[in-house]
Formats: C-alpha cells, structure tokens, sequence
C-alpha cells in the first residue's frame, strides 16, 4: 500500500465522519426560518445557563474521531507534528459553521460552549494522531492490514468506510435486528400496516436475513485474502455495537433487547442463506446481494412500529442523544444506497478482472 493509498483512506474516513457530525449538527433539517441578528454573537455570549457534563462530554467525542483522521490526511502536504494545527483549525472552523447554521433552526441553539467541547475532541484526537495516527499511515497496521485483506484502490477504501457506516447504524434501537434503509423514519412518516406480532416478527426476520445475506457477500468480494473467520468477525462486532448500545439506553437489561425470536431466527436462517450463497457462481452472488439490499429495504419500511421499545425511542431521540440518533439514523437509512453502487462498482471490477486473465491465457 502507497503512501497516497494511505492518505486518501484517511482522507475519506475524514470526509465521512465530516458529513455524519454536519447532520448530527442540524438534525431534523427542517423549519429553517431567519430570526434575525448577528451570527457569531453566540461566541461572545454569557456561559449558557443550561448544560450537562453529558452533553460536554458527547460534543467532545463527537470531534475527536475526527481530529484524529485530519491529521494523517493532510499528511502529504505536512508533517504530523505539524498538522495537529490544521487539524485544530480545521475542526473547529466546521463547529463554528455549524452553530451559525443552528441560527436558522428552530430546534437548535447556538452555543460557544458546544464549539469548545468540539475543539477539545477535535485537539484530543489530533494529539492522539501524532502518537497512534500512524495506523493509517503506510507501512502502519491498518494499513498493511488493508493491503492483505482488502482490494485495492478506491474500491477497497469505500468498502473500509461502509463497514464503519454499518457497524454506525446499529447503534439505532429504531429500526429491527440490521434493518437498513428506513426512509420512513428519516421523513417521518406513517407506518403503512398496523401492528401485530406476527407481522414485526417476520420483518424482523426477513430484515436479517437481507442484511446478512447482501453485508456478507459485498464483505466476501471486498476481501483480497478471503476468510470465513474475518467476515464472521463482521457480524461479531455489529452485535457486540448492538448489545453496547442497549446497555447505554436501557440499563436493565437492554444489552439483550434485541435478542427476540424473530431477531434469532434471522440471524440463524440468514448464516445459512449466506453460506448457501457463497456456494453460488460469482455472477449469482452478485445478483442476490443486489435483491437482498431491496428487499430489505422494501421490508424495513413496510414494518409496523413496534410499540414495546417506545421508551427506548423516546429516550434515544430525546435530550443528549438528540445529536447521536439523528447521526446513526442518517447511516441506517443511507447505508443500502451507498452499497448498492458500490455492489456494482465491485461486480464490474471483478468482470475486468476475469477478462484480463482470459485475454492473458
């Protein structure tokens, strides 16, 4: 892997995690309206009454990925001792434009408080950078990890930031066990069928069944050095982020509230599709992950709300996980529309492949 290679990784992982905290930032999007005043008033305010060292804390997080990432991107052009200030700088000038942005909304408040947490994140991952940012770096772990196991060029690097946007998107208790591609919560509207048990059990394991089969498959064709054990690990990591998440929200005993019957049985039925499928000719597979994201989205949002987790919704989309769920609703509802191209970027790559080898005998 070339130092460009690298860079461009980072770069892209920049880029994502940028997007993810602009929407995170002016979530819900709508109601924009001009109230008048100065922008950058809120900057020279008095301290905000009002504020939780939760909500510090998350503000801060929020950057500190992304600090962390800034600093071997812009790497070819400085060193990364001296791209820790640009990375500052940059970071901040995002959280600035955020807040003015906030001014047009009528369920924001621009706050200075909020621009110096994310200054903080944003300082705390781009000193962490200059230590560990090496990872990405070439010749770093992750990056002769990603030279041994995943394609290359820009195709292996899209697939390194889906995953990271999948294992993202479970962090939402909203939508059934992998459900992707909720558009009906993204523009909040009605559930179409009403709800009964029977009916969410079969969405829930439909849903499953989808998002294995498509996840797996696009994960077996993004590896270079195929194993079993790695995509395994995949789904490993997803319920482990799932389990991780209930905990956080539910404490009494949510780590498992997404373990229900139709959830288990889809995560069994859909091991077994897949590796059904990975038996399948290459063409086929591609042709099954390809129905399987629709299908899947045509099953997430023809679901019935289920109205057990309630509280859960409520808590996840209320006070200081406002940001945090409209971040990982965004990656849910998205991720299938990212995949599905980039499932035929990697069809089209392979076609290539097989006939260059053809013309070469």
């Amino acid at each position: 892997m070339t130092r460009t290679d690298a860079t461009r990784l980072a770069r892209h992982l920049a880029f994502a995690w940028a997007l993810l905290v602009a929407y995170a930032s002016l979530h819900p999007l709508n109601g924009f309206r001009d109230p008048g005043g100065e922008l950058l008033t809120f900057l020279s305010a008095p301290w905000p009454r009002y504020y939780t060292r939760f909500d510090v804390v998350v503000n801060a997080l929020g950057y500190l990925p992304l600090g962390f990432l800034l600093v071997p991107a812009v790497s070819p052009w400085l060193r990364r001792a001296s791209a820790v200030p640009l990375a500052i700088v940059l970071s901040c000038l995002l959280s600035i434009g955020m807040e003015v942005l906030q001014h047009y909304l009528p369920t924001r408040v621009p706050s200075n408080l909020d621009v110096l947490s994310n200054a903080l994140g944003a300082t705390l991952g781009a000193l962490l950078a200059v230590r560990w940012g090496g990872v990405l770096g070439a010749g770093g772990t992750l990056a002769r990890w990603r030279a041994r196991r995943i394609v290359r060029g820009h195709t292996g690097e899209f697939a390194l930031v889906l995953l990271v946007l999948w294992w993202l998107a479970q962090i939402n208790p909203d939508t059934p066990l992998f459900g992707l591609g909720d558009l009906r919560d993204l523009f909040d509207l009605p559930a179409p069928i009403d709800f009964t048990e029977r009916r969410y059990r079969a969405v829930e394991i439909g849903a499953c069944v989808c998002a294995i089969l498509s996840v797996g498959i696009i994960g077996w064709h993004s590896m270079r050095a195929r194993s079993g054990w790695l995509l395994a690990s995949v789904f490993a990591v997803a319920l482990g982020i799932k389990t991780g998440s209930g905990t956080v929200l539910v404490p009494d005993g949510g780590a498992w509230l997404w373990a229900t019957p139709g959830a288990l049985t889809g995560l069994v039925a859909g091991a077994l599709a897949l590796r059904m499928a990975l038996w399948l000719p290459g063409g086929l597979r591609f042709a099954v992950a390809a129905m399987a994201l629709l299908a899947g989205v045509a099953l997430v949002n023809l679901a019935p709300d289920n109205p057990y987790p309630s509280a859960v919704s409520d808590a996840w989309r209320a006070g200081h996980f406002f940001n945090f769920s409209g971040l990982t609703r965004l990656a849910s509802g998205l991720w299938p529309f990212f995949a599905l191209p980039y499932l035929m970027a990697l069809q089209a790559r392979e076609s290539r492949g097989h006939h260059a080898a053809h013309d070469h005998r």
